[in-house]
């Protein structure tokens, strides 16, 4: 089996001690060569601004090629496109063109009054500038907004034909929640790659509350299995061994690249990279006799 493709999500970080950590973690996962390094936002679209300055840092300090997340949700489409010619200007060649939440959990999305109403167009926009490869999300349960899979996937279809090279899953704990996707998907004629999203349980209780928040099913068996592992001080060791079979399933069944949701941190990302035969390549030293 060859090297899988890999690339990593990181987030802004909000002060100080958190941009240390972050920078220390990029230092570390470089050197498992990932195709690209992919800036979100926070919460509601918070931290654009921040976002803007991490992916530009991360171009002017490192090598690692930047993926920016950008969304259609509260900005005209004049300031949607200012910030993506703004991206070009410095070197990003790639957009995670998104919709963007909604205000709030409990409140519908609405556009802004002079705006992209959702993420087809924005992606149409984008694709026009011919500026970007652009990448879009996906979603294996469906998207909350979906009246049903077959909806879920065919909005995916239109975000392809629309401009999209490749999509990025949301999150999953069981590697059938994929396969099945990854199959309906190409039975619709997606024929562009679907590159399954992977969070590293760092914590699992902040695991199983964020995946409710997201629709994201949480198997009866894993709540269990980590119950117990906290219980017994074991919770790193079963996180490692968890997302590894996961990543290891996903990989005998064709997967050619994993997108690993890293929480800015590298310690575990680089276990489960390393467990799967990954070894980061360090750079040669200098001869400075």
């Amino acid at each position: 089996m060859s090297r899988p493709a890999l690339s990593f999500e990181i987030f802004p970080p909000a002060s100080v001690p958190a941009s240390f950590k972050l920078w220390e973690s990029l230092s570390r996962l470089q050197y498992f060569s990932p195709e690209f390094i992919s800036v979100t936002y926070g919460a509601q679209g918070s931290t654009q601004d921040i976002t803007r300055d991490t992916a530009l840092a991360v171009i002017e300090q490192t090598d690692l090629p930047v993926a920016a997340h950008l969304t259609a949700a509260r900005a005209s489409k004049a300031d949607v496109l200012a910030r993506a010619a703004g991206f070009a200007k410095a070197g990003v060649k790639n957009i995670v063109a998104l919709r963007g939440d909604a205000d709030s959990q409990d409140v519908a999305f609405q556009p802004h009054p002079e705006g992209f109403d959702n993420s087809i167009e924005l992606i149409e926009a984008l694709a026009d500038t011919q500026n970007f490869n652009i990448r879009v999300g996906a979603y294996p349960e469906s998207h909350p907004d979906a009246a049903s899979q077959r909806q879920n996937i065919s909005w995916l279809k239109a975000k392809i034909d629309a401009g999209a090279c490749e999509a990025i899953t949301q999150f999953f704990f069981e590697a059938d929640t994929f396969l099945r996707f990854r199959d309906a998907c190409a039975d619709a004629g997606i024929n562009a790659p679907i590159i399954p999203g992977i969070l590293p349980i760092s914590n699992w209780k902040r695991a199983r509350n964020f995946a409710q928040r997201c629709g994201a099913s949480v198997p009866a068996s894993l709540d269990q299995a980590f119950e117990k592992a906290i219980r017994d001080d074991r919770e790193d060791l079963l996180s490692l061994a968890v997302t590894t079979e996961l990543c290891s399933t996903l990989l005998d069944e064709g997967t050619e690249h994993l997108h690993i949701y890293t929480l800015n941190s590298a310690k575990l990302t680089e276990e489960i990279c390393i467990a799967l035969g990954m070894t980061p390549e360090m750079p040669a030293l200098r001869n400075v006799a």
